[in-house]
């Protein structure tokens, strides 16, 4: 007997696993999904799926739900926490789980609508959505629009938030690398100090003049440097994320950082290595779709028009190719945490009212 939706959320909670490594987390899907009639499942590439449900001639709607968690250390204390170093604080766990629930009810139900089902994987970072696009198995169908969703404690259980337009800014990985000289900290002289290259770029980056309007930023979550206490650091590094408004602007603000790292090799002496990681699209919502889904989720949900986020979201390479309609779906009861928190954890009920908003989505678009 297959699993309910809150059931296989529990599950996937339980064995979270990062992007591309999602084998088990796919098999769980697939196993609960696999002897359904009137459905077919689709592996494009090695980890997640599509389940394709054909029943006439017509076009098709894509929904899509990411399956990777991230490399964070599980704190909520629930009973079905994560049993390993990773989990799913970013609610890909409820996202997969709603979108399970929705392919129950569209089977049962019969609805009279070609769709598209995508699990996908690698959304944290590793660009799942332009690897299954690069497969080409998107272009067998005739898809007409795509949508998505995302949990956030931003905004109480019940509130659905979007915008039409820009929703989610462009982002890019970046990680940059120092290289200095050791020497004995009581003989500085003798050596190149690469945290002190590090750190005077930091401080550069915080003095590039900001647009209000059109905002740019780099976020920078993990540093490392040096070897032990009394040696001065001969190597230090950081990762970050560039994010704007739009792709070309992140490209810009990538070239700007560059000639930072030039001059402070220039005045310090310490060579330097950046590398892209992924780049993001942003994420466009269909002006048209806003209007005609905010008005129909209004029946059952408090329609918030949230303007641009700078969050970063792969669902921007869907957006490129189909007028699309994402939102975020409100999970805060008492307590906000926010998202990629070791104790973010969405009530269960949140489920429901996922896969209540997209039968109001798919039923509406039968009209």
């Amino acid at each position: 007997m297959s699993l309910s939706p809150i059931e296989l959320r529990h599950r996937m909670h339980q064995i979270p696993e990062l992007m591309f490594q999602e084998y088990e987390t796919t098999n769980l899907i697939i196993n609960n999904l696999e002897n359904l009639p009137g459905i077919k499942i689709h592996r494009p590439i090695e980890t997640g799926l599509i389940v394709e449900y054909s029943i006439n001639s017509g076009n098709y709607l894509l929904f899509r739900a990411d399956i990777d968690a991230l490399p964070i250390k599980e704190e909520t204390g629930a009973s079905f926490a994560s049993q390993n170093n990773y989990m799913h604080a970013c609610g890909h766990d409820v996202h997969s789980s709603i979108l399970y629930g929705f392919i129950n009810y569209c089977v049962s139900k019969k609805v009279n609508h070609n769709i598209l089902f995508l699990f996908q994987p690698a959304e944290e970072g590793g660009g799942g959505a332009k690897r299954i696009i690069e497969t080409r198995i998107l272009n067998k169908f005739n898809i007409s629009k795509a949508f998505a969703l995302h949990v956030t404690d931003e905004y109480p259980v019940g509130t659905i938030a979007s915008t039409p337009g820009l929703l989610f800014a462009s982002s890019l990985e970046v990680n940059i690398k120092f290289k200095g000289k050791s020497a004995h900290v009581a003989f500085p002289y003798e050596g190149i100090n690469a945290f002190n290259a590090l750190r005077l770029f930091l401080d550069a980056v915080d003095k590039i003049p900001r647009n209000i309007e059109e905002p740019t930023l780099i976020g920078v979550g993990k540093i490392s440097a040096g070897t032990v206490r009394n040696i001065v650091p001969s190597s230090a590094e950081l990762e970050g994320t560039i994010r704007a408004l739009t792709s070309g602007k992140v490209l810009n603000y990538y070239d700007n950082l560059i000639q930072i790292l030039e001059g402070i090799k220039k005045s310090t002496g310490a060579d330097f290595y950046i590398e892209k990681g992924a780049h993001y699209n942003q994420v466009h919502v269909d002006p048209v779709l806003y209007e005609k889904h905010s008005k129909n989720l209004s029946s059952k949900f408090n329609i918030v028009d949230c303007g641009y986020k700078m969050t970063g979201e792969d669902f921007g390479f869907f957006t490129d190719l189909y007028p699309s309609y994402m939102f975020w779906i409100g999970t805060y009861k008492s307590v906000k945490h926010g998202l990629h928190h070791p104790k973010f954890l969405p009530d269960d009920s949140v489920i429901a009212l996922g896969i209540e908003a997209y039968k109001l989505i798919v039923n509406s678009e039968l009209n």
